[in-house]
């Protein structure tokens, strides 16, 4: 039955009667039009439970309401200018991609983007029943320092080049397909020739925090192997790519390792962390720039480090930490290059920043 009241959908261009067969088969969603200074956006969902959409990181969940008596669910949800974000749809327990949005990261998460947020051209649209293509080069590093095993990926874009280490690596492998957005920038001549090194985290806590047995394990045991691999790298030139603690881990190498590394691209790094940030009851509010930003008050010598900084436009309570860093960095000596992304805290922004940020740091 359908209800009384106007058609919530008519605004958005949609044709037929909500609910049927022609309806649904005109339905590619999300859809935005413009609401005052940013966008209202709808999502639709056939089904006969009733779902929540799930946001990461940049709103709380929306319950999708019914079209009348239809397997027809729908959510207006007013979205700021300039935002991309990952969201799923949730029944009970289970989570999965919208089968309506053709863009997906990984099996069971989709892509939404306002309008006028800016393009990612090298990062090709990947449905929910899409598997990604791992690159042949396969290491088992067994780290004595860390502990257990863990699958090293190794791609070569351009032949092989620096070595650019993807800290959470397997994000990129299997949620954003790097390797294929790398060789694409490559191929538009916006990125030098250069080795992918895809570094899963086993502890993220453990591993990313200020704490050296990473990096040391890195150094140590990583690199050797990435060496005898037969992959062409030059590890003299070594990018860190890192995102949220990954971010801060990055930095936190170039500040104690600066002859493993001296090129660094982070995306929202964790800038609030302390060695207690996570007994204090808001993480995010202790003091601004954190350990990173005591240890950058002592005024290090970087002159021989390049930073590029990006956090989302979106990330309010990151970007006091954020800022602090960044100016305290450059005052010691790094050059530094600052951006802010259209999203929040998530990797749909970040993946544009690593591209552009690494060819940055290269010179």
């Amino acid at each position: 039955m359908r209800p009384a009241g106007p058609d919530p959908f008519a605004a958005f261009g949609l044709p037929g009667v909500p609910g049927t067969d022609a309806f649904w088969a005109a339905v590619t969603t999300p859809l935005a039009v413009p609401d005052g200074d940013g966008w209202a956006t709808l999502f639709l969902r056939r089904g006969a439970r009733a779902a929540s959409i799930v946001f990461e990181s940049w709103s709380d969940p929306v319950p999708l309401r019914r079209w009348g008596d239809t397997d027809c669910w729908y959510a207006e949800v007013r979205m700021p200018e300039r935002l991309r974000v990952t969201y799923q749809f949730q029944v009970g327990d289970e989570v999965y991609a919208d089968p309506c949005n053709p863009a997906g990261a990984g099996g069971d998460r989709s892509l939404a983007a306002t309008p006028d947020a800016p393009a990612q051209p090298h990062w090709p649209p990947v449905g929910a029943a899409d598997v990604l293509p791992l690159p042949s080069t396969r290491l088992r590093w067994a780290s004595e320092r860390l502990g257990g095993r863990r699958t090293v990926r190794v791609h070569p874009v351009g032949g092989g080049g620096p070595l650019v280490l993807l800290l959470d690596g397997d994000d990129w492998l299997y949620l954003h397909p790097a390797a294929a957005a790398f060789d694409s920038a490559f191929g538009c001549g916006e990125m030098p020739p250069v080795t992918l090194v895809f570094l899963p985290a086993r502890d993220r806590e453990g591993e990313f925090g200020c704490r050296p047995a990473l990096w040391e394990a890195v150094r140590d045991e990583l690199l050797p192997l990435v060496a005898g691999s037969g992959v062409r790298a030059d590890p003299g030139r070594t990018v860190v790519a890192g995102q949220s603690l990954g971010g801060l881990s990055a930095l936190y190498a170039a500040l104690e390792f600066p002859e493993l590394v001296s090129l660094v691209a982070c995306q929202s790094a964790s800038l609030w962390w302390t060695p207690d940030a996570a007994d204090r009851a808001d993480p995010l509010g202790g003091p601004v720039g954190g350990t990173l930003a005591a240890r950058l008050r002592a005024r290090p010598d970087l002159s021989g480090l390049r930073i590029a900084f990006d956090v989302g436009e979106h990330e309010t309570r990151m970007l006091p930490h954020c800022a602090l860093v960044e100016t305290l960095a450059e005052q010691a000596g790094a050059t530094v290059r600052v951006s802010r992304s259209a999203s929040g805290h998530d990797s749909a922004g970040w993946r544009h920043a690593l591209l552009r940020d690494v060819a940055w740091a290269l010179g």
